[in-house]
């Protein structure tokens, strides 16, 4: 890679949509090289995010409780209001709201710190951040761009309603009874003649059977579980959308779009989640421009099973009420328009402050190895760069891994997932390469990658993401309609939106490989739960890295694949891949849920889970479900060392601890096989529950 170019070039955000088309870079603004920050041509004008040294936190503390609002027109520190005053006239704004249920570690990762601030907009950037990166008090600063998404349609393929026709629901031998489970070759692949597969390519490409996710096998053991919620950082999720209401994350009290906040949290409104595109609880999807595509990747992860209409979901549960994984919508995209680089640090910290444990991120930017010539900037290259240059979504995203979850639950830690990226490259893209992330790769219905597909040693899984520049009759038509004697399945078939309304389809892409392996995820953490296993987010990521099939023997002996990108006619020349490249290129494998579950069970990784250390407050008292601690749910009894300290009673499995006086005492919880458990209870007063101030 050209270095100067890459130092004179800045990538915007881009949706990792379905074709080679959905990744689009920005064009430099100035060299800038001289202050150490790229301005990007999309930079928002008079606005910059800043983050001050720990030293700083009283000071700005005092400041914004002054104003009661978060928001300022002063920092309170002198050398940087001085500087702030020369820029212009400006506000001042801590970039994440304060929810007192997550502030303390809030804190200790230091996100306090950072700050939007606005001043002039005919304010030379350049200037501003040389004058603010002479500051002792400020650490870092960068410009507070916007995500980019293509302004290219991705490739979708609608199928009638015919086609999905809704058939009776029954739990016997057609489970699950969704009639789109027959063309999803993704979960349950059968091989050659059992999908109308049209190969334009000389290879007579065909479906392989084991092509797939593993996942009726894996269904044998578990279909899903509500308590495990899977944040989708994408456009709008269509959260009406009959084949995903039932597995919509709610927010007990909030109402959709309302103007209350409800819980506390900072966010008005945010019943399924937030819009952090207009900066609020109201999800949308109307947009002419909105495609669908958080909509198509949700239903991958949890479209709901059993229901007797549409498609099926990895872990969309068994057709019972409430038995799949939660779908929480976190709206970064919205029509033409994006959230800024200071709302996606939002929306990540967000997910793992509300419950999420799996954050889906269908996105990316572009490869270092991108192709000029196919009209790509390259991105960053290490992650020594991206850190540089997006040091404020490194942290957020450190947050997530490091904050989702919990000590005591089935995971302690949050799992990223990223797609790898959709340039041809040999070199996935960042986020997604960061190496506390899953970077997934995409494969065909035969085991090859697809051709499309970024790869390279910082991929870390493989999952099917289709391939209709290797399958497809259907030349650059970008929107095509198939009823049930013409269906491509060259692509996902999964949830989508057509015209504002619930609709079916296909997409291609490391988009809709994403997916796959963030429901094989939750999938994943809902059987541990069951087996009251308890894991670390680093060793629960090793575990997906070991559960899967192999993808190396079919790229031996000099393999190639033939493919046709931009190809507007039959006669057009191919592209012709050489298989060999691709040897450890992605990841470990293909994602294997089946593994996954039989790896779980086996106790790979994992310890028990225990039931937490208890905090209560003098007067109050607080619960526990003891059927998440024990193997043996009945038969529960419980003793308080001290009961001058704090009281203990059970009934059927729920535990109840009551605050007497200030102290600390035991607890041992017993069940009826004998199995107990002593923690410790501390019971404070009210006047320091809420511990960060």
């Amino acid at each position: 890679m050209n270095r100067n170019i890459f130092h004179i070039a800045i990538l915007a955000m881009a949706l990792t949509g379905c074709s080679d088309s959905s990744l689009t870079a920005l064009e430099p603004d100035t060299d800038v090289a001289d202050t150490d920050v790229v301005i990007p041509s999309d930079a928002t004008s008079g606005e910059l995010l800043i983050k001050f040294s720990d030293e700083m936190t009283e000071i700005l503390d005092r400041q914004l409780q002054l104003t009661r609002s978060g928001k300022a027109t002063r920092s309170g520190i002198p050398s940087t209001d001085e500087v702030l005053d020369i820029l212009g006239s400006y506000s001042f704004e801590r970039v994440f709201p304060v929810d007192s249920r997550t502030e303390a570690r809030t804190r200790a990762a230091g996100l306090h710190l950072w700050y939007t601030v606005k001043f002039n907009a005919d304010t030379d950037l350049s200037e501003a951040v040389r004058r603010l990166k002479q500051l002792g008090e400020v650490t870092k600063v960068q410009t507070n761009g916007r995500l980019k998404r293509s302004t290219a349609d991705s490739r979708r393929i609608y199928v009638s309603k015919s086609m999905l026709k809704p058939v009776a629901t029954t739990r016997s031998t057609s489970f699950p009874s969704d009639p789109g489970f027959a063309h999803q070759w993704h979960y349950n692949n059968l091989g050659e003649g059992h999908y109308d597969f049209e190969c334009l390519n000389d290879n007579h490409a065909t479906a392989q059977a084991g092509c797939d996710v593993n996942i009726v096998e894996a269904w044998q053991s578990c279909t899903g579980d509500p308590s495990i919620i899977v944040a989708v950082l994408d456009d709008g999720v269509m959260y009406t959308h009959p084949d995903l209401a039932a597995n919509m994350w709610n927010n007990a009290g909030e109402t959709q779009g309302s103007s209350v906040d409800a819980d506390g949290n900072g966010y008005a409104g945010d019943q399924h989640g937030y819009n952090f595109v207009a900066n609020s609880g109201k999800i949308t999807w109307n947009d002419a421009s909105d495609i669908g595509h958080g909509t198509h990747v949700s239903g991958t992860i949890a479209a709901v099973n059993g229901n007797g209409i549409g498609v099926c979901g990895v872990a969309g549960g068994d057709g019972s009420p409430d038995s799949g994984v939660k779908i929480m919508t976190c709206q970064v995209f919205s029509g033409q328009s994006s959230v800024t680089l200071a709302g996606e640090a939002r929306a990540i910290k967000y997910a793992a402050d509300n419950g999420a444990v799996v954050l889906q991120c269908s996105w990316g930017y572009n490869s270092s190895e991108a192709s000029i010539v196919d009209g790509y900037t390259p991105g960053p290259a290490t992650e020594k760069e991206w850190e540089k240059m997006y040091p404020l979504e490194k942290e957020s995203l450190d947050y997530f891994i490091h904050n989702a979850g919990s000590p005591n639950g089935v995971i302690d830690g949050g799992v990223v997932v990223f797609a790898a990226g959709n340039e041809f490259s040999p070199n996935p893209s960042f986020p997604g390469a960061y190496s506390k992330c899953v970077c997934v790769a995409a494969t065909a219905a035969d085991f090859t990658p697809s051709s499309y597909t970024d790869y390279g040693s910082l991929v870390t899984i493989s999952a099917p993401g289709g391939d209709l520049l290797y399958y497809s009759k259907i030349g650059e038509e970008e929107v095509a309609y198939w009823d049930e004697t013409t269906l491509q399945q060259g692509a996902v078939l999964s949830t989508m939106i057509r015209n504002g309304q619930p609709a079916y389809g296909y997409m291609d892409g490391t988009s809709m490989s994403c997916p796959h392996v963030s429901g094989v995820a939750a999938l994943g953490l809902a059987y541990a739960k069951r087996l009251h296993r308890h894991y670390r987010a680093s060793d629960y990521i090793e575990l997906l890295k070991k559960s899967v099939k192999p993808l190396d023997s079919h790229y031996g002996g000099g393999a190639t694949k033939t493919y046709y990108k931009n190809h507007t006619t039959m006669g057009a020349s191919a592209n012709v891949m050489s298989l060999a490249a691709y040897i450890g290129k992605m990841g470990t494998g293909l994602i294997d849920a089946g593994l996954l579950l039989n790896n779980i069970r086996n106790n790979e990784l994992s310890s028990a889970m225990k039931l937490p250390n208890v905090y209560v407050a003098v007067g109050s008292q607080t619960s526990f479900d003891l059927s998440l601690y024990f193997a043996t749910a009945s038969g529960f009894t419980c003793s308080v060392a001290d009961t001058a300290v704090a009281s203990a009673s059970v009934e059927g499995t729920t535990l109840v601890v009551c605050g007497q006086q200030t102290g600390s005492t035991t607890l041992t919880v017993r069940s009826a096989d004998g199995t107990n458990q002593t923690v410790v209870v501390t019971v404070r007063n009210h006047a320091s529950d809420n511990g960060w101030m």
